[in-house]
């Protein structure tokens, strides 16, 4: 006899055992999954139906990361990335319940990499060419963002210092995405000198 057939004989019998309630763990699950199922964006999911005419349901991708590094003043700058965000909704009580929020868009692992007169966005956007890739930006802030039917990504970047958006550079080689942002030279004061008497 085979090992699973073993396996199933043993599962069946050790959760028919007396003082559990299988029927309510199942029921738990499908609740569960009935909740995740309405608060996923509908293109998360799909079914399919397999060549013995049963259907499945295939989820994702679920992405969730984060990076950490240490910014200028040595304190560790944390950034998250992905498509699902940890969050809190109110329940009917008034209590707040932890869940996951779940996007149709990802976001990219950024790194931000500042020197004297520039600035580096290194982003991985993997997965789409470079045509459908978008990019703006204003003096403090870089817009990433990728909208295609198989993927979409959104990233808003507040840079570390501000940026002349005319002088720049971009680059996209396998999934990797470079941008280099040139600094505004500080202005210096101007004005008239005043005499102390």
């Amino acid at each position: 006899m085979a090992w699973d057939e073993d396996f199933d004989r043993w599962f069946r019998r050790w959760w028919r055992r007396p003082g559990f309630d299988f029927e309510y763990v199942e029921r738990m699950f499908d609740d569960m999954f009935r909740e995740m199922f309405e608060t996923m964006p509908k293109n998360l999911y799909r079914e399919e139906r397999l060549p013995d005419g049963s259907v499945v349901r295939r989820m994702g991708p679920f992405v969730y990361g984060y990076s950490m590094t240490l910014g200028p003043d040595g304190k560790p700058v944390i950034r998250e990335f992905g498509n699902v965000k940890p969050s809190r909704r109110p329940t009917p009580f008034g209590v707040s319940k932890s869940s996951l929020e779940v996007k149709e868009e990802r976001e990219p692992l950024i790194d931000v990499i500042s020197d004297d007169s520039t600035i580096r966005v290194i982003a991985e956007v993997p997965g789409v060419d470079k045509k459908d890739i978008k990019l703006s930006c204003s003096e403090r802030t870089l817009t990433i963002s990728v909208d295609t039917e198989k993927r979409k990504y959104y990233k808003e970047v507040e840079l570390p210092a501000e940026v002349d958006p005319k002088i720049s550079k971009a680059k996209y080689v396998n999934g990797v995405l470079e941008i280099v942002l040139t600094k505004v030279k500080a202005k210096k004061p101007t004005g008239e000198p005043i005499k102390i008497e």
